[in-house]
């Protein structure tokens, strides 16, 4: 993912070692893995890509039953939560989860990307 319109105030994955354990933040890119394990009791993990790194998400219960659409449906989140590492990892914790797919007709379609109403 090159030159794409980042949402912003958006931390990129390189970027989520510089806020403290616990900071909120706000991520964004291409969903590239949902996993729902049967043993995670309706957990579930969103693997983000964006032009640096991936990102982990977890989207818990309550989460997931607040923004079902985005999470089943959305092709490109800007996911908002607080950041939790341990052992190394670092996940975001989600408390707010958008579909902003619309925003790949920039990124598939360079006219789009080139009009003057997008600059």
């Amino acid at each position: 993912m090159t030159d794409w319109p980042r949402p912003p105030s958006a931390l990129t994955a390189a970027q989520l070692d510089l806020p403290p354990n616990g900071a909120r933040i706000t991520v964004a890119g291409l969903v590239i893995l949902r996993q729902r394990p049967g043993t995670a009791k309706g957990v579930i993990f969103i693997t983000l890509e964006d032009e640096t790194g991936v990102v982990n998400v977890i989207v818990w219960r309550a989460m997931y039953e607040r923004f079902r659409r985005a999470v089943i449906a959305g092709r490109m989140l800007r996911v908002t939560g607080r950041i939790q590492r341990d052992s190394g990892v670092t996940h975001v914790l989600a408390d707010t989860i958008e579909d902003i797919s619309s925003l790949l007709d920039r990124l598939l379609d360079p006219a789009l990307s080139s009009a003057p109403e997008n600059r």
